[in-house]
């Protein structure tokens, strides 16, 4: 409000040349504008904001959209690339994260809220960042694109664990991170609908990509040197853009951390996510869909409902109760998928691949506490044996009773069959084997026999900082912060000896990024990290110890065996074999040894436990009572577990089953 004595032309002043004092003055103004924090993409220009990290400044652009808002008729579509727009667009602040469902299990631990949204929810949400060194860079340098995991139903690029300024001033990277839409905003799926043709979460990714492609030259990155990582979910998606041809030419080099796309949670056929897309709109009051029209009319009622209503229903879809499973996942729709992950994996040409895969060391504990019997964070958690056989139904659901019982006798220390720490241990392993381990392991080696250059670690530290009991050792997802840096932060209170291992994991991830290989070529005294093959199946182990080089096999001797198979290290801790390799089936006399490899024909089921599919995959299990069983398919007596039961023999084959 104007006082009531100044007269209006002082207050808007109208002389030409003060207007022109205040032309040039605003000039003069935007002139004197940090040039580095302009940048100049297809869209427009950005303002982006100087970051200091503890080596020097880094450049950051928060909250660049990529795609148009996929909000009212948009819900549930694919990304359409964001229009231009005019004047100087502020990315200085992260935006809204996409609408997803909130862990409410643990209020105001920080165990869980650090991976909870920071962030308003909205479906307005197609929004990516890039970090930058600064000054930028004279020369293309190597870019990192980060994909969050969250089992596709959450996840936020703006969580404080991904912060990109670390990685990016200590390495000299640049590094660009994108949310993309997440449960059934993002895989709700509808097979040969138009309306929710399903995956658009990974497309949002996928032009994402695109996006990198066109403008990060401009923040001084190399377009023709994009090295994808993601972790969990993020990983699977990682591997679904290898497998699907329109992605493959959008970046160069791969890094899967705790996740693959052959998991057993990481996709669905089009029947079953039809299935879940139809009991979701029931659940929110809309009619049943069918084919064609009904389709139409199904998808344009989940649209007039409210995102939250959405959110709230979307764990009721799932078939059965379990851990490690999520409602809302990819589909393999013959488009975005043309097959299934293992399929795509074992036909794939990968020759010219360069990848990084690893795990952590207990991948399963964190899940424990989401839904297995007797677990929880706020006591020791050691189980009974009742409880261990009821979480190995929900740890490896929708498995014959032939198989759990597999799982069972092979996990169980059966020299303590009923000690509840060892008890609890085994319960972790059988969760992390089934869902992480052993896909990831898998996928190891089929990309190693068919020529990719692979490299593999097990992440071993367990931080100093966590906030999960001790009992769950080294949980999913906790290598996160060493490999962006966040201990070079001091206000976080990591040790020295963090600090220092933090600076060599993001060395290794960053040489990875620019040459194909972390070692480090300015440092030949360093202890190597020797490529994963289909041979000697090397790994090394990740702590605060210099790097050691493990082996998946070994001989009697305990030297490296190159014997062909999925490796032990899918399994952790037993000598359990699994051939990699179509065997015939075979049949057990009364003291379970095999008497036969011939194709097996007996008037009553054998007694052997028989797998469909290569590799560690009990969900492939096959019950001897089915018809299939006699046609000779693939079939494997389970052989010396560690420790054997009292009553076997060492060397005899399980006779889990013989008559």
């Amino acid at each position: 409000m104007r006082p009531p004595w100044c007269p209006l032309h002082t207050l808007f002043p109208t002389s030409p040349l003060l207007l022109l004092l205040f032309f040039l003055l605003g000039g003069r103004a935007e002139r004197l504008e940090d040039p580095e924090l302009l940048v100049t993409v297809r869209g427009g220009r950005l303002r982006g904001i100087r970051l200091t990290a503890p080596g020097g400044p880094v450049s950051a652009f928060l909250g660049i959209p990529f795609a148009e808002p996929p909000v009212g008729p948009r819900r549930f579509l694919p990304p359409e690339p964001k229009q231009p727009w005019s004047g100087v667009l502020d990315a200085t602040t992260f935006q809204s994260v996409c609408y997803q469902y909130v862990d409410t299990l643990y209020p105001g631990f920080e165990g869980t809220e650090m991976w909870n949204p920071n962030r308003e929810l909205s479906e307005d949400c197609l929004y990516l960042n890039v970090w930058t060194p600064y000054p930028r860079p004279t020369s293309p340098t190597p870019v990192l694109v980060w994909i969050y995991g969250g089992g596709f139903y959450s996840g936020a690029s703006s969580l404080d664990v991904y912060d990109g300024r670390f990685l990016a001033q200590t390495e000299g990277t640049v590094l660009v991170s994108m949310n993309y839409r997440v449960g059934a905003f993002g895989f709700l799926a509808l097979p040969g609908s138009r309306e929710a043709p399903g995956n658009v979460g990974l497309l949002d990714q996928r032009l994402a990509l695109q996006w990198v492609q066109e403008n990060v030259a401009a923040f001084g990155g190399d377009p023709m040197s994009v090295t994808l990582f993601g972790e969990s979910a993020g990983a699977a998606s990682v591997g679904m853009h290898l497998l699907s041809p329109p992605s493959r030419g959008l970046f160069h080099r791969a890094v899967l951390q705790s996740g693959a796309p052959n998991g057993p949670w990481a996709t669905v056929g089009m029947g079953e996510a039809r299935r879940r897309a139809t009991l979701l709109a029931r659940l929110v009051g809309c009619p049943p869909g069918g084919a064609g029209s009904n389709d139409t009319e199904l998808v344009a009622c989940l649209r007039t409902r409210p995102a939250q209503d959405l959110v709230d229903h979307e764990w009721h879809v799932l078939p059965q109760e379990s851990v490690f499973r999520f409602s809302f996942v990819p589909v393999v729709d013959g488009d975005f998928l043309s097959d299934t992950p293992e399929a795509l994996i074992n036909t794939g040409d990968f020759h010219s691949l360069q990848v990084l895969v690893g795990v952590v060391k207990d991948e399963g504990s964190y899940f424990l506490v989401y839904g297995a019997p007797g677990f929880s964070k706020d006591n020791e958690s050691l189980i009974s044996r009742a409880q261990f056989l009821a979480g190995v139904q929900v740890g490896v659901p929708q498995v014959s009773d032939l198989a759990a019982e597999a799982v069972v006798l092979h996990y169980t220390d059966w020299l303590h069959p009923e000690d509840p720490a060892r008890l609890r241990e085994a319960m972790s392993d059988v969760v992390g084997d089934h869902n992480v381990v052993c896909p990831v392991a898998q996928l190891a080696g089929r990309l190693a026999a068919q020529g990719a250059r692979v490299y593999a670690y097990i992440f071993e530290h367990r931080a100093s900082t966590l906030s999960w009991p001790l009992w769950m050792g080294v949980p999913h997802g906790y290598e996160i912060e060493f490999i962006f840096g966040l201990p070079l932060e001091p206000s976080l209170n990591y040790t020295v000896e963090e600090r220092a291992f933090a600076q060599r994991l993001m060395r290794y991830w960053a040489n990875f990024a620019r040459t194909g290989d972390p070692n480090d070529p300015g440092d030949p005294k360093a202890p190597k990290w020797p490529p994963y093959t289909g041979g000697a199946q090397q790994y090394v182990s990740l702590n605060l110890r210099p790097l050691e080089t493990r082996w998946t096999r070994r001989s009697a001797s305990g030297r490296p065996s190159s014997t062909a198979g999925a490796p032990t290290w899918c399994t952790g801790r037993t000598s359990l074999t699994i051939t990699a390799s179509r065997i015939a089936a075979r049949t057990c006399n009364p003291g379970g040894t095999p008497t036969s490899r011939r194709p097996a024909r007996p008037s009553r089921p054998a007694s052997c436990i028989y797998y469909l599919s290569k590799g560690w995959d009990i969900t492939g299990a096959l019950d001897p009572a089915h018809p299939d069983f006699a046609r000779g398919l693939p079939v494997l007596c389970m052989s010396r577990p560690s420790p054997l039961p009292p009553s076997l023999p060492r060397g005899a084959f399980a006779p889990l089953g013989c008559q």
